[in-house]
């Protein structure tokens, strides 16, 4: 259960703020669908619009990663922070962008080598190669 209302399209239509984010987010992605994450944050419009901002800036601007790469980078980063409702949000974005079963098997195998060696080099405390630091 939500901790926080999720606004109706018909509460979004009384306030203009929100209902251009929405507007905005409807045409981005081409679709009708507007997910809970976003009607939850339109209780504060101005977080909507600047959230809603930096993840077109981030997730959909033309860049050096490719769109299916970000969906997956984002589903690792879910993964970490314990994040089920980003996982699923993003695991069905990564899959509209044309993530195959085999690939998001891979993912998964990499997501939980990455957070078993991670465990083990933090609990060791292994010091940095210094290889592998930047000069």
């Amino acid at each position: 259960m939500a901790t926080t209302k999720l606004l109706t399209d018909a509460e979004v239509e009384k306030i203009p703020a929100v209902k251009a984010v929405f507007d905005d987010i409807r045409a981005t992605r081409k679709s009708d669908f507007v997910n809970n994450f976003w009607r939850g944050l339109a209780n504060d419009p101005v977080s909507l619009k600047r959230v809603w901002e930096q993840l077109k800036t981030v997730m959909v601007a033309d860049s050096a990663i490719d769109p299916l790469a970000k969906e997956m980078i984002y589903i690792a980063v879910s993964v970490a922070n314990g994040c089920s409702y980003c996982v699923h949000s993003h695991t069905a974005a990564a899959r509209a962008k044309g993530m195959t079963d085999a690939q998001h098997g891979e993912l998964v195998s990499i997501i939980g080598l990455a957070g078993q060696t991670n465990h083990l080099v933090t609990a060791m405390q292994i010091p940095v190669d210094p290889q592998f630091e930047v000069k």
